[in-house]
């Protein structure tokens, strides 16, 4: 699985690939969690807002910090 969190390194963004990495954590999955700094890579995949949470491909979230909980939502969704 591959997560990716989308932003240009501001705090809002930092703490959702915080939330990401600790859910990945506590879940105790195998998944590459990387951020993406690259604008024209965002406008590329149709992303507007930061921060943005992808997940295999996938828009979960934009524009918005989700917490742990959501995003462990968001992956067991994902591995069903």
């Amino acid at each position: 699985m591959k997560i990716e969190v989308f932003g240009k390194g501001c705090p809002k963004c930092q703490k959702t690939e915080e939330n990401a990495k600790k859910a990945v954590s506590e879940l105790g999955i195998d998944a590459e969690v990387v951020h993406i700094y690259d604008e024209i890579e965002m406008l590329r995949r149709g992303i507007s807002d930061s921060p943005a949470l992808v997940i295999d491909g996938e828009l979960k979230v934009a524009g918005r910090i989700p917490d742990v909980e959501e995003i462990k939502g968001l992956i067991e969704k994902e591995m069903r």
